[in-house]
């Protein structure tokens, strides 16, 4: 505070209240190559809903995808919605299908979910897994019991209100939201890799593709 009073030549006590953010010291830059135009989009209040003027609902990245696809010839557009998984825990196997059991240290999760709180479609899903063999990257996947209550990622409120096919995925963690959450650190890097290789190869991979209407 005192840092804060000095920068701006006032005393500590004028100061009534503050709201800190972080913010990237590096210049912007142009994320574009030759077949695709490359995007990171990080929100904040996901945990309470998204509906904040930074949050994943606002307008402002609508308005900006649409505008940006609206320029495009080729529209191979794709998103990941990027999250946790729910892993599953040796105490509580029982909490999960015998199936879809995501394991720390195995891999990125895709999460389906047929009441769309996850935006993964069949099609995303395909995507997303041939990625995974093409750069032999290990993928799960997760759909959660029928009988128990699922939660929800950005995923559905950005492809539903930006019109872009999306694949929700995540890497598996215990704990998800406490104080103190889990994940594996081998995870932390095939997650890495994933994402690059999602950037590097989506669109030939999209091209290539025909989906049976």
């Amino acid at each position: 505070m005192q840092a804060l009073s000095d920068e701006i030549n006032c005393n500590v006590d004028d100061i009534v209240s503050i709201v800190l953010n972080r913010r990237d010291t590096q210049p912007s830059c142009l994320g574009a190559s030759e077949h695709a135009i490359c995007m990171v989009a990080l929100f904040d209040n996901e945990e309470v809903g998204s509906g904040s003027i930074q949050g994943a609902g606002a307008p402002t990245m609508f308005q900006a995808m649409r505008g940006i696809i609206s320029c495009l010839a080729e529209k191979y557009v794709g998103e990941v919605s990027a999250d946790m998984a729910h892993g599953v825990h040796p105490n509580f196997m029982d909490k999960h299908e015998e199936y879809h059991r995501p394991e720390m240290q195995k891999g990125l999760v895709i999460k389906h979910n047929a009441n769309q709180r996850y935006a993964t479609s069949g099609v995303t899903s395909f995507l997303f897994q041939e990625k995974g063999k093409i750069h032999n990257l290990p993928t799960q996947e997760f759909v959660v019991r029928n009988n128990m209550g699922c939660g929800l990622t950005i995923g559905p409120i950005q492809a539903s209100g930006a019109g872009i096919c999306t694949v929700d995925c995540g890497i598996a963690q215990l704990s998800m939201p406490s104080v103190r959450e889990i994940c594996g650190k081998e995870d932390i890097d095939i997650a890495h890799k994933y994402f690059k290789a999602f950037y590097q190869t989506f669109s030939s991979i999209y091209r290539k593709l025909i989906v049976d209407s």
